[in-house]
């Protein structure tokens, strides 16, 4: 007997990144390979960017065609590649017109942001994917985290201070 699973909700997303970020650990992402075979771990670390304000945040220097994605309503992921060779996977949250998203640095054991797309098989090509209506990835509820631990982002010394120290970065 299969169980029937469902993405979260759209509106899930659609929330202030500072709500969503820690309503997101623990909760099961689900990446589903052209095979049928499943990856199913629990999100374990993130990083919050919020917005035009947070200097670290790909959004604070305008709109771009790289992060346009961001500017848009919540629920779909932006993805990157940094050093020419490793991807990022962002999930973007809150209202059109307020740029906002969480990194996703950890699944499960597999911490860092490179180790996560790599052990995914995420690319480019995910880009713009709806988390809450795909048939590749997408994140289903879980029992609530109560508790986890926060610390300064990583990699962000060209934001400087106060950005630099605000901890934002959440993890089991």
């Amino acid at each position: 007997m299969q169980v029937e699973r469902t993405p979260l909700p759209k509106e899930f997303f659609t929330r202030d990144v500072i709500e969503v970020g820690p309503q997101l650990l623990g909760k099961i992402l689900v990446r589903t390979f052209s095979d049928g075979t499943q990856i199913r771990l629990p999100v374990s670390e993130i990083e919050i960017y919020r917005g035009g304000e947070d200097l670290a945040c790909h959004a604070s220097r305008g709109i771009t065609e790289r992060n346009r994605i961001m500017f848009g309503v919540g629920g779909y992921i932006y993805m990157y590649l940094v050093y020419g060779m490793h991807w990022m996977f962002n999930i973007v949250t809150g209202p059109a017109g307020h740029p906002e998203a969480l990194l996703v640095r950890g699944i499960g054991e597999i911490i860092g942001p490179g180790k996560v797309t790599k052990h995914l098989g995420m690319d480019r090509s995910f880009y713009g994917e709806p988390l809450f209506n795909s048939s590749k990835i997408y994140i289903e509820d879980a029992p609530t985290v109560k508790q986890y631990q926060t610390g300064p982002r990583i990699g962000i010394n060209y934001a400087g201070e106060p950005w630099l120290s605000i901890p934002w970065r959440l993890y089991l």
